[in-house]
């Protein structure tokens, strides 16, 4: 029986076998593929096998047909896309647990990277994710925060997409310049958060995020690739050099999640997930975040199990994950770790108290001896009751153990079947190109009313020179002087006139905007929980 049909046994995905407390082999541990969707996290100290145990589970999940999602942040992963190699020490697992036969197999894997260096370029758009996230990206104040969420408003009511980082900077200048007039219809607009938001923005470009955003953007159906053969994909994102940004890599992340919260339909609870997530040092989504978004997060998690999507935070230490969302993670996998100083012993009581107690050992010190590929395992099973705790060895991977070569890296993205989708740039209209148009468009309304005024001026200096009293005319002598001019009451009635049909450049730009806004009527975007952009409305 091959290592895929172990795998798949009774719709369950194999992790490992659990020992005693004499250390003699027990039992099979597994994960319930129908209860998978119910989220899970992985934890445990440097070394002792995280990456691993993540490596294992998406080999399980894709031979079950579940395409999955990961970030490779040391490079490690990328070798679940070759064929495992022999070497004595996954032998000896292989045959300490009983997986007999142990087969190698490679994966498909699709691999993505923000900077289109390691993979494929992956890619949003300002419009599409939303002035919540990219405040918490910038780390804005209320005010800054505030100017931004009016700019995504003018933006969304105007049909102006925001797509890249100078469509964004176009419009906070076009904000800057009308703020008198904006601030009556949507609130204080200060100049000085313009300014600090524009600082920030090229702060941000500085640390890479602009290759982020843009066109084409990303599809999340593109991370929901099946094979011919029915095995799940496997999208592994280059997380190295992202990592050099933590906020922006944890932005990032917590956009993908929004994305399939928005964009997937409910499907209740289905015999096997939709899609897998693995977030990769989920400490950078949580660390110094505000309470309100915290809050959505957890409302993010909660719901989106409906959706078919499970989520497995993958971090050192169960204390980075809030308890409202640690809550919400059924199935859970944890390493070893270390109680040295007062906060890890209080790390190793809260994930020893997560569990379902095991009488046969004490959880608190069986995870400061937990050897390296060994973990404490408790999975949901019948009704969605935790299993009672397991000491468990994992099982060896069967695909390789390490990473790719970069040769080999390049050889799997040429024959990705998404290549040359995402590779090269696009940049059509949106709110750079309109704005600047616009104000072109004012810029030579005004020149024109300037030349008109000068024809009209010269065309009234030379009616004067040949018009006299008494000819053709049927006004009364006293309008004029001994000159043959007008009076100047008339004089100032007509200053007055062309005056006040004169348009500034502002107000012209500013009648353009509510032409825009009512040609748009009923054509504002809508946005989701976390601010990202609802599609098909």
């Amino acid at each position: 029986m091959g290592t895929g049909q172990i795998m798949l046994q009774d719709g369950k995905l194999y992790l490992g076998t659990s020992r005693n407390p004499d250390d003699s082999i027990n039992q099979g541990e597994y994960l319930d593929l129908g209860y998978a969707n119910r989220h899970g996290l992985i934890t445990g100290a440097t070394g002792t096998g995280k990456t691993v145990t993540l490596q294992i589970l998406a080999e399980g999940f894709s031979n079950a047909g579940v395409p999955v999602f990961c970030a490779d942040v040391k490079g490690d992963i990328s070798g679940i896309a070759a064929i495992g190699e022999y070497k004595d020490f996954l032998e000896k697992r292989a045959s300490m647990i009983g997986l007999d036969p142990y087969t190698f197999q490679e994966f498909p894997v699709v691999f993505w990277d923000l900077f289109g260096e390691k993979g494929h370029r992956i890619r949003t758009t300002l419009t599409e994710m939303g002035p919540l996230l990219l405040s918490r990206l910038m780390d804005m104040t209320d005010a800054q925060e505030g100017v931004l969420n009016i700019a995504f408003k003018i933006a969304d009511e105007n049909g102006l997409a925001l797509l890249d980082m100078k469509d964004l900077q176009a419009m906070l200048s076009y904000m800057g310049e009308h703020s008198k007039e904006l601030t009556i219809v949507y609130g204080n607009i200060s100049k000085q958060s313009i300014g600090a938001i524009q600082r920030d923005l090229l702060v941000l470009e500085q640390q890479g995020a602009e290759k982020f955003f843009g066109e084409p953007a990303l599809k999340i159906s593109d991370m929901m690739r099946t094979t011919p053969d029915g095995r799940g994909a496997i999208s592994v994102l280059a997380a190295d050099q992202l990592m050099m940004n933590p906020r922006l890599y944890g932005t990032f992340l917590l956009w993908m999640l929004s994305e399939l919260f928005e964009e997937l339909p409910e499907v209740g609870d289905p015999d096997r997930p939709r899609l897998v997530f693995f977030f990769d040092e989920a400490h950078l989504l949580f660390n110094d975040a505000p309470k309100a978004l915290i809050e959505r997060i957890e409302q993010v998690v909660r719901l989106i199990r409906s959706k078919g999507v499970g989520i497995y935070f993958v971090t050192q230490n169960p204390l980075d994950v809030p308890e409202t969302v640690l809550s919400q993670l059924g199935n859970r996998i944890q390493h070893a770790l270390r109680a040295y100083t007062p906060r890890e012993q209080k790390a190793v009581k809260t994930a020893a108290d997560t569990f379902r107690p095991n009488p046969d050992f004490d959880c608190f010190e069986a995870i400061t001896k937990l050897g390296v590929g060994e973990a404490l395992v408790s999975t949901l099973e019948s009704k969605g009751v935790p299993s009672v705790v397991q000491r468990t060895l994992i099982r060896p991977p069967s695909s390789r153990l390490g990473p790719l070569t970069d040769s080999e890296r390049r050889k799997t993205v040429d024959v990705s079947p998404l290549a040359g989708v995402y590779d090269e740039d696009t940049d059509r209209n949106s709110a750079f190109e309109i704005l600047k148009k616009r104000a072109e468009d004012a810029a030579e309304a005004e020149e024109e009313r300037r030349r008109q005024e000068e024809d009209d001026d010269e065309e009234i200096q030379e009616s004067r020179r040949w018009t006299l009293p008494g000819f053709g005319d049927d006004d009364d002598d006293d309008d004029y002087d001994d000159r043959g001019r007008k009076k100047s009451s008339r004089r100032r009635k007509t200053r007055s006139r062309r005056r006040s049909n004169r348009q500034t450049v502002a107000e012209a730009a500013m009648k353009s905007a509510a032409r825009s806004v009512a040609t748009t009527l009923g054509k504002a975007l809508v946005r989701g929980i976390l601010g990202s952009l609802k599609k098909g409305f």
